[in-house]
C-alpha cells in the first residue's frame, strides 16, 4: 500500500459513518462514539419511520450527526412526506438517506427511492444532503439493468451514494469505474460490515442475496462460512486502497455497517487507523 493510500484510508477509518439500527439499547451503545461522528438510523416495517427518528432525535441530542434513512413504501402521500420532513428539519437534521424499504406492501404512492426522492423534490422541502444506496453486483429482486437505470435516474436528486455490502474488491472497483462511465459522479461511501459476529454476517448476507460476493467468498476460500470467521473490513479496504487515491474514483469514505455490535466495530477502526499511522513511511 503507498504512503497516500495508507494515509487516506487511516483518515477514512477515524472519520467512518456508523449505520446502527433503532433498538432497544442503542442510544447507550452509541454513546462510546465521539461527538460529531455520522450515524445513520435505518428503518424497517417492523419499526417504522417513527422510531428511526425518535433515536435519530436522542442521538442528535447528544452531538452525533445524525442521517435517519427514510423508507418509501412507509410513507403514506406527500402531506406524509412533507410531515416528515418538516419534522426532520426542526429536529435539527441536515441530512437523510433513501431507501426502498422492505415492506412487502407499500403504504401509498412510494413504491421505491426514486420516486419518494421525485416526491421530495415536488414538495421542495428537501434537506441539504441526500444520500442512496448503490449495488455494486446484480440485486436479488431486481434486475442487473434495472438497477443500473435505478442509480442513473436516483443520482440526479442526490448528493452521494452508499454501497451495498460486497466482499470483491474487484467488483467494487468495476462497479464505481462503470458508474463513472456512464457520467454518475456522486461521490462513493464504500459500504462494508464493520466487526461482527460470523453467524450473523452469513445470515445476513445471504438474506440480501449476495451472489457474485458469496462466490468470490468460495473461489478465494472455498466455505463460506469458514471465511466470514476471519472476516475483517481491513483485508477489503487493503485492497480498494489503490482506488482511494485516485480522483477519478471519487471515493468518499467508509460507511460500516454496524448491525448494532457498535463499540466493537469502533474498536476495530480505530486500532486499524492506529496501525496504519504506525506503518513506516
Amino acid at each position: 500500500m503507498s504512503t497516500n493510500a495508507r494515509q487516506q484510508l487511516q483518515h477514512h477509518l477515524r472519520n467512518a459513518r456508523y449505520e446502527v439500527l433503532p433498538l432497544r439499547g442503542t442510544l447507550e451503545q452509541v454513546q462510546g462514539l465521539p461527538p460529531g461522528t455520522t450515524v445513520t438510523v435505518t428503518s424497517s416495517p417492523s419499526k417504522g419511520t417513527e422510531a428511526t427518528l425518535d433515536l435519530a432525535a436522542r442521538l442528535r441530542g447528544s452531538g452525533m450527526h445524525v442521517v435517519p434513512h427514510l423508507a418509501a413504501r412507509l410513507v403514506r402521500d406527500s402531506a406524509h412526506l412533507d410531515e416528515l420532513l418538516s419534522r426532520i428539519e426542526a429536529l435539527g437534521l441536515t441530512e437523510v438517506f433513501v431507501i426502498a424499504g422492505d415492506a412487502d406492501n407499500p403504504a401509498g404512492r412510494f413504491t421505491d427511492a426514486l420516486s419518494l426522492l421525485r416526491g421530495m423534490e415536488e414538495i421542495g422541502n428537501r434537506p441539504h444532503r441526500v444520500g442512496i444506496t448503490g449495488y455494486p453486483e446484480p440485486h436479488s429482486f431486481i434486475s442487473d439493468q434495472m438497477t443500473i437505470q435505478a442509480t442513473d435516474e436516483k443520482a440526479r436528486y442526490a448528493d452521494y451514494i452508499v454501497s451495498q455490502i460486497c466482499y470483491d474488491p474487484n467488483t467494487i472497483a468495476s462497479w464505481v469505474k462503470t458508474m463513472r462511465a456512464r457520467g454518475v459522479t456522486l461521490p462513493v461511501y464504500i459500504g462494508a460490515p464493520g466487526s461482527i459476529d460470523p453467524s450473523k454476517l452469513l445470515r445476513i448476507s445471504m438474506k440480501i442475496g449476495l451472489g457474485q460476493s458469496m462466490r468470490f467468498l468460495r473461489k478465494q476460500h472455498g466455505v463460506v462460512g469458514k471465511l466470514l470467521t476471519r472476516y475483517t473490513p481491513e483485508n477489503l479496504f487493503d485492497e480498494l486502497s489503490p482506488y482511494l487515491v485516485n480522483p477519478d474514483y471519487n471515493i468518499a469514505g467508509c460507511h460500516l455497517f454496524t448491525f448494532n455490535e457498535i463499540a466493537k466495530t469502533r474498536q476495530w477502526a480505530m486500532e486499524t487507523a492506529d496501525r496504519l499511522q504506525e506503518v513506516p513511511a
